[in-house]
């Protein structure tokens, strides 16, 4: 129930992490890594721009995060949230099964940096997770409808099947459907106690225990949850809005890198290639940022696309990707520091912590 006793059981994280090194190994001995180099040094000091993309994904989130909040939670303050939001999605992003440990650390620092119950955090991190979600399918099935014809026509180059455009209209309803569902569910009943009777039926005597003594606040998340219920849902809708514009961040950042490298690809491309690369990322959740599974991806569709020199230029895009990921990761690692917060904090987080 707790983050060291998940780590215990984290074999798929760390499985995946050693997956994602041997893609990463295998992308190398297909790259020319000599040429890639020279390209990214003749872009000089405008890479810089490529930190951009993801301060605007960070901040669009955080506008995002503080509309998903319970009603009645007025004048949430931006800066302490953008650090929680920083600091949690460097984890989630970086560690095996990092989301195990990302996620509960929302409402521990919530509490910490703002003071806010538990409760409350709990029950926005899980309708903001479910509306990131939902935004994704949104952003997929707008990519599909711009890039139909594209993934229709290089679907066999790449799957060796037909169809690629047809399966990312259908991928991103069914996403959709899936998790505005879950959002009806989570705001419309008592989902948190169900789980808790739920997860009674376990046969172990321990975590019965530490069930009955956290079951006040399963019921408190509820009620949580139960106050938005009759709330104007204007708030939401704007949430909803906000994410779909920070999945729109990737496909912007792609788009500035290409450019940057003096490679001509229609934004219309792209965008179909970033909806098709991040539903897959989705799948392969298991490998911290998706290493190795998006780069390889990219190298098949500049292949598949006829890019020049693909090994070179393709090589030069991904590793400009994974060089502002790092650089990023860092900065949340650093404010996580700096802050006094530890992995371990979230351990803390009981649903019944006030």
């Amino acid at each position: 129930m707790r983050i060291k006793k998940e780590r215990r059981n984290n074999l798929s994280g760390y499985a995946g992490l050693l997956l994602g090194i041997v893609l990463i190994a295998y992308l190398f001995s297909q790259i020319d890594l000599y040429g890639a180099i020279s390209r990214i040094v003749s872009i000089g000091f405008s890479s810089a721009l490529l930190l951009l993309p993801f301060l605007i994904l960070h901040i669009t989130e955080t506008f995002a995060w503080i509309k998903v909040f319970p009603p009645g939670m007025k004048g949430m303050p931006f800066f302490p949230l953008f650090r929680i939001q920083l600091i949690a999605e460097t984890v989630s992003m970086t560690l095996p099964a990092g989301v195990a440990i990302g996620e509960p650390l929302r409402p521990y620092l919530c509490r910490r940096f703002i003071g806010l119950p538990v409760p409350e955090s709990v029950a926005s991190v899980a309708v903001r997770k479910i509306m990131l979600s939902a935004a994704q399918g949104i952003y997929t099935v707008l990519g599909a409808i711009a890039g139909y014809g594209f993934l229709q026509e290089v679907s066999v180059r790449i799957t060796g099947l037909e169809g690629l455009g047809m399966l990312m209209v259908v991928s991103g309803l069914g996403v959709i459907l899936i998790f505005m569902l879950f959002l009806l569910l989570l705001l419309n009943g008592s989902v948190a106690a169900k789980l808790h009777q739920l997860l009674m039926l376990v046969p172990f005597r321990k975590v019965k225990e530490w069930l009955l003594e956290k079951e006040a606040g399963f019921l408190d998340t509820d009620q949580a949850l139960g106050s938005y219920r009759g709330s104007p849902g204007r708030g939401r809708h704007v949430a909803m809005f906000y994410y779909v514009v920070a999945w729109f961040t990737l496909t912007i950042e792609s788009y500035l890198i290409l450019r940057l490298l003096g490679i001509e690809i229609p934004f219309y491309q792209i965008f179909a290639i970033d909806i098709a690369l991040a539903m897959l990322r989705s799948l392969f959740f298991f490998i911290p940022s998706g290493l190795g599974v998006q780069d390889i991806g990219y190298l098949l569709f500049f292949q598949a696309i006829g890019m020049p020199d693909y090994s070179a230029n393709g090589a030069a895009f991904v590793l400009l990707r994974r060089f502002k990921e790092l650089i990023w990761y860092a900065v949340g690692y650093g404010v996580m520091f700096l802050s006094g917060v530890h992995l371990r904090d979230a351990e803390d987080v009981g649903v019944s912590d006030s």
